[in-house]
């Protein structure tokens, strides 16, 4: 079931006995999670009812053992097993600890404990078992298929899938409008990209912007910009426009704009990186338009937001293959040098900064000065 359909069946009834929590969102994970302490523990309750344990710590079957005990101190408990995916086969070779060996087969007992307690649960008693590591898509596919046999047992499970842009930016606007933010349509598109469209990262930058500007007081984008920290990785892309244009004195104006806003300068070339290594990928797959980048990456688990495929699609149009292997090349190069003994990052980024927007006439010519060697591109999907 989905987290909203979880949600409306908690106000019509008790929770079930046992529940599987699988997915990574963690917005719409929280929220199942505070309406579920306040529907199966009294406020009176909580302190000793609500009990956490770690699964890569404890085996499922000790924690199966303490759902069935009876406590002391309070009549109902909501027992939290995180960490679910420990409790899984262990990779061929893998050393397993003394508790996963215990009975005929650590994973066979943990699954038979399971199996057992769901026919028979013990009154009063809620179990959820998390399992937040593994997504839907991509290469994390056929991991969470293997979540999802293992846990079989459990009749109740509730699917945390990534809530896709449209759904974040519609939440991102009631949160606004539910706390008094003023912010206008342009300065929430901003927040949310910024935050990489994930719904737990929104929440939490619209409650800072509403303490920090009050309510009635509108939002500006400069607003943004100083308080959610990847807003600043716009500046990052309009630097790798302004090399696409071969525009130095641009570049460098970017490159003191970033230097004043106290940006590490070795994130920042570290998202110049990404961001060639990125086009290079789309333009080996001979990708066109937004439209493919999104959809090729998304494919292989790659977080790639609206936006975010846009300005990949812009590179590619001011980048010629050649171009994007020697950017690389010469971000590693510049990598090294911002790891050795030098005086002073800036002059390491200006420096890498004129070398790529050198006069074009002359024709393409090789890295020097230590800049030969350029890094594979490791994004999936990269033939290189």
């Amino acid at each position: 079931m989905t987290p909203d359909q979880f949600l409306a069946e908690l106000e019509r009834q008790n929770p079930a006995p046992v529940c599987l929590f699988l997915g990574p969102e963690t917005y719409m994970r929280d929220r199942c999670r505070r309406a579920l302490i306040e529907r199966a523990l009294a406020p009176e309750e909580r302190e000793d009812g609500f009990v956490r344990h770690d699964l890569e710590s404890v085996s499922l079957v000790r924690a199966i053992d303490d759902a069935r005990s009876l406590s002391l101190f309070t009549p109902r408990r909501l027992i939290w097993l995180a960490g679910a995916e420990a409790a899984l086969p262990r990779a061929r070779g893998a050393p397993e600890t003394e508790e996963a060996a215990t009975g005929k087969d650590g994973v066979e007992a943990g699954q038979a404990a399971l199996a057992g307690y769901v026919k028979d649960p013990t009154p009063g008693v809620v179990v959820v078992i998390d399992a937040p590591r593994f997504d839907f898509e991509g290469e994390d596919k056929s991991r969470i298929e293997r979540v999802r046999k293992y846990y079989a047992a459990i009749p109740q499970r509730v699917e945390f899938a990534r809530l896709p842009g449209a759904a974040v930016r519609r939440l991102a606007a009631r949160l606004a409008q539910e706390t008094g933010l003023e912010i206008g349509p342009a300065e929430l598109s901003l927040l949310v990209e910024a935050a990489g469209e994930d719904a737990a990262r929104v929440s939490l930058e619209i409650e800072k912007l509403r303490m920090y500007k009050g309510a009635g007081v509108p939002v500006l984008a400069e607003d943004v910009a100083r308080l959610v920290p990847s807003a600043r990785a716009a500046n990052i892309f309009e630097l790798v426009a302004a090399l696409g244009r071969n525009d130095r004195r641009r570049a460098l104006d970017l490159l003191d704009t970033l230097v004043r806003e106290g940006e590490y300068l070795p994130l920042a070339l570290t998202f110049l990186s990404t961001q060639f290594r990125q086009a290079l990928v789309a333009r080996e797959q001979g990708l066109r338009g937004p439209g493919q980048v999104q959809s090729h990456f998304a494919r292989w688990g790659v977080p790639m937001w609206p936006s975010r495929a846009e300005q990949i699609s812009q590179t590619l149009t001011q980048y010629s293959g050649a171009r994007l292997a020697e950017a690389i090349g010469r971000v590693a190069a510049a990598d090294r040098d911002l790891r050795d003994t030098r005086p002073d990052d800036r002059i390491i980024l200006e420096e890498f900064l004129v070398r790529l927007t050198r006069p074009r006439s002359a024709g393409l010519q090789p890295a020097t000065d230590r800049q030969t060697e350029a890094c594979p591109t490791s994004i999936p999907g990269s033939s290189t």
